[in-house]
């Protein structure tokens, strides 16, 4: 079964195509790698598949539902795209209680859980806007998974950890898939996608290319 099928999708801006007629599809239950430099088009493409920029060429679906038809955000997805934004002058835990009353389909007891899973204390008082970038990156994740998703969309999760955090993402991330979920994943770093990714397929120019796995 596949989590994410894409065909024939094209996106321009005026006369700049930032994604040319990709057509690809995403297994559920697997990790999936997509490399390229910045402005490859991958940030892009997550955000086709996240609903978040509206495409007029192609088709995309998740889980079934083809977006910008059947709904506008696909359900029971995590995401990261680009920096993680929050509330500066709240805590972690104050910024994601704030975050799931918008779908009241959690509570504290998974908001707790969410935050230490990702090496966070949920009690920390420390506004946001002194986290470090690592530890931003961390609260991101958390929020991405305390609703426990089927999908997690992963736009570069390893940005701001040091050598033990990247050790302890990845190690997470491996296990979220052993509990059968399924993650796209982009990253600068060859390691992370040869240690954590069963495909790999690369954008370069708004072409994708698959790579590995396929």
């Amino acid at each position: 079964m596949n989590a994410i099928e894409v065909k024939n999708l094209t996106k321009k801006f005026e006369d700049v195509t930032v994604l040319d007629n990709i057509s690809i599809d995403f297994e559920a239950g697997k990790v999936h790698g997509l490399i390229g430099r910045n402005g490859s088009g991958k940030t892009m493409l997550m955000k086709c598949i996240c609903g978040l920029v509206p495409y007029e060429i192609g088709v995309v679906r998740v889980n079934g539902k083809q977006i910008g038809k059947d709904v506008d955000i696909p359900a029971n997805v995590g995401v990261i795209i680009e920096t993680p934004g929050f509330l500066p002058n709240y805590s972690g835990y104050n910024n994601l209680k704030f975050l799931a009353k918008i779908t009241n389909k959690i509570g504290k007891d998974e908001i707790y859980k969410a935050i230490s899973s990702v090496g966070l204390d949920p009690d920390d008082k420390k506004h946001v806007g002194k986290y470090s970038l690592g530890m931003r990156q961390r609260l991101g994740l958390a929020q991405a998974i305390m609703e426990n998703p089927d999908l997690l969309i992963l736009d570069e999760p390893m940005n701001g950890l040091d050598k033990d955090g990247v050790k302890d993402m990845r190690k997470y991330l491996l296990n979220l898939k052993e509990h059968g979920k399924t993650i796209l994943l982009a990253s600068h770093s060859a390691e992370d996608i040869d240690v954590l990714c069963d495909t790999v397929c690369e954008i370069d120019k708004g072409v994708l290319t698959k790579m590995k796995g396929w």
